[in-house]
């Protein structure tokens, strides 16, 4: 056998040191991100590799990334990326291989995952296993930044799928595609997210393949509120409140937060169309859905599994502000909604509804002729970093700009154009290129 080469970078030769996989390594950085910053990263082992080779010189990782493998390293990151010499290495005991206790302890949880679900029979604690880090993925989507989850996302349905590829004992397999229809719903979001509704609804439609499979009326209504989601933001109307109509059907049966869901998103649609009846009886019919409501195994998931007060308070608002005569109601339902999201800290707060309420209060002020209450509406949304400029929160943002121009110009308003023409040139779907 060949003798391996010589390290070429820094990096390169403590993951041999450590005597990690590449996909080990890359997971004990993302844990340590965690650990440090509680946040979320995206990195493959295949990624991680490359640039350990030096395949990638001209393209650095980004800010959080560098920070995690200084962190796991503890190394500059021009040393960890920089040629290596036997110089370079610490020498370390071999009984510790070099590595904290926690380090060490994360990597044998990583190495028990694997082998649990390599198994050939999947046995009740690696499918609890990966129930529970999908409903991890599930709470951490409204609450972070895309790039952070989406390699999360990607390897979570690529281990279900080539679990569901063998045969597996029948309660298994419903429990698995249970949970291939919810990573295939986070990943239609996250297509949706990145202004792809195509790709958006063709992952919808796997999410929905395998809803069927598992027999699961509350995944099928949950599913349907996905898509008509996606139309509503795709310019699509007619086909989100169809997507919604039909949800609701499955919603009766599961009785699910979806039924309120349903209603809420069907409203939104009547809106665009400037039906004000169809959108306020909506409305209601969302606000009565509450008294049946008894909550699923997928609403006990929460985050994005889940519809909360929060959300309907803002589709609510984001209905009436498409009707001219409602900007007095509008305005106290988004002012209402911008209260409920206040606070970071509450299980049901998502940066991304958020914004849209503080974009539907601005929309709402300017239909009342209040310029000044729209720009302080809409600065929190301004302030956003690129990675959480998703595509509903630039739609928004960009009704703001369309209101502003059915008034009288100002140098207030023209103000308020410039800045929101400058945020939306650089979106989140432009830092995944």
């Amino acid at each position: 056998m060949a003798e391996p080469s010589a390290p070429r970078t820094l990096l390169e030769a403590l993951v041999r040191q450590r005597q990690l996989s590449w996909d080990e390594a890359a997971d004990l950085v993302v844990k340590t991100a965690k650990k440090h910053e509680d946040v979320f990263i995206s990195l493959s082992g295949r990624h991680l590799g490359r640039l350990a080779r030096g395949e990638r010189s001209g393209n650095r990782p980004n800010p959080a990334t560098r920070r995690a493998l200084q962190y796991t390293f503890n190394r500059p990151i021009d040393e960890l990326l920089g040629p290596y010499t036997l110089s370079d290495l610490p020498v370390v005991d071999e009984s510790k291989r070099g590595a904290q206790p926690s380090e060490v302890l994360t990597v044998a949880a990583d190495r028990a995952r694997r082998f649990l679900t390599s198994l050939q029979t999947l046995s009740d604690e690696s499918l609890q296993l990966i129930h529970d880090e999908v409903r991890d993925l599930v709470r951490a989507y409204p609450a972070r930044p895309l790039p952070e989850i989406l390699g999360h996302l990607v390897s979570g349905q690529e281990t279900v799928f080539s679990l569901l590829e063998r045969p597996q004992r029948p309660t298994h397999a419903r429990q698995l595609y249970f949970l291939s229809a919810v990573l295939g719903g986070l990943l239609a979001k996250a297509s949706h997210d990145l202004a792809d509704p195509h790709a958006a609804l063709a992952q919808s439609r796997t999410a929905w393949l395998c809803a069927e499979q598992a027999d699961h009326d509350g995944l099928r209504a949950w599913i349907s509120g996905l898509q008509s989601l996606i139309c509503y933001w795709a310019r699509r109307p007619h086909d989100s409140i169809r997507y919604a109509q039909r949800g609701a059907v499955y919603a009766q049966r599961a009785g699910n937060t979806a039924l309120v869901w349903l209603a809420a998103s069907e409203a939104r649609a009547w809106g665009v169309l400037g039906n004000g009846e169809q959108a306020r009886d909506a409305i209601e019919r969302a606000e009565r859905a509450w008294d049946r409501v008894h909550p699923d195994e997928l609403d006990e998931m929460g985050g994005i599994a889940t519809f909360s007060r929060h959300r309907q308070l803002y589709f609510a608002a984001d209905a009436l502000v498409w009707l001219s005569d409602e900007s007095a109601t509008a305005e106290d339902y988004a002012g209402r909604a911008v209260d409920a999201y206040s606070d970071p800290a509450d299980p049901h707060w998502a940066f991304g509804d958020a914004a849209g309420s503080h974009a539907a209060l601005a929309i709402a002020r300017i239909g009342r002729a209040q310029i000044d209450g729209a720009v302080d509406a809409l600065a929190p949304v301004l302030d956003l970093p690129a990675e959480q400029r998703i595509n509903g929160i630039v739609h928004s943002v960009n009704r703001v700009h369309r209101a502003l121009s059915h008034l009288p110009i100002s140098a207030t308003a023209r103000e308020l154009q410039e800045r929101i023409e400058s945020y939306v040139l650089l979106p989140a779907r432009a830092l995944t290129r």
